[in-house]
């Protein structure tokens, strides 16, 4: 799991409101910088787009762990919106944000499974090709440090 990624401007990385956590926009950061910059359908593949969707869903993780401090609290991923940076005729945001979607459901099984939007921007803070936000988990279970079958 990496660490939290710090925000990079005024605000919080998640936060907690009843049974459900808001985790903060995450770009494609690995130990401190981007895995890649630029847009699909021009400097950025496909595959590197679906491997930066992941990235972004590990550092979600990473936030919503810091959060409510065990993944095993986790009972259910509710939602993500994937953004991707694109030319005007790239189309392929379905397959570039089940780099989140295939690591979320790897992660939950059946609890992984989430609704989602994909959709095509013109660019992204940092000039990232992707970002990841508006991600909610219900939270249940043992209390944060108890043993439990899911993730941690």
């Amino acid at each position: 799991m990496p660490q939290v990624v710090p925000p990079v401007a005024t605000y919080v990385f998640a936060v907690h409101s009843g049974d459900h956590v808001y985790v903060s926009g995450q770009v494609p950061l690995r130990e401190g910088r981007l895995i890649a910059a630029g847009r699909l359908g021009d400097t950025i593949s496909v595959e590197l787009g679906y491997e930066c969707a992941r990235q972004c869903a590990l550092n979600a993780l990473a936030a919503l762990k810091a959060e409510v401090g065990d993944l095993a609290r986790v009972a259910r991923v509710v939602k993500a919106l994937v953004f991707v940076a694109s030319t005007a005729d790239f189309t392929r945001y379905p397959r570039v944000g089940d780099g989140a979607s295939d690591l979320l459901r790897g992660l939950f099984g059946d609890a992984g499974r989430h609704a989602r939007s994909a959709v095509g921007v013109t660019t992204l803070p940092l000039n990232s090709p992707i970002e990841r936000r508006g991600e909610r988990r219900s939270v249940s279970g043992p209390p944060a440090g108890t043993s439990s079958p899911r993730p941690s």
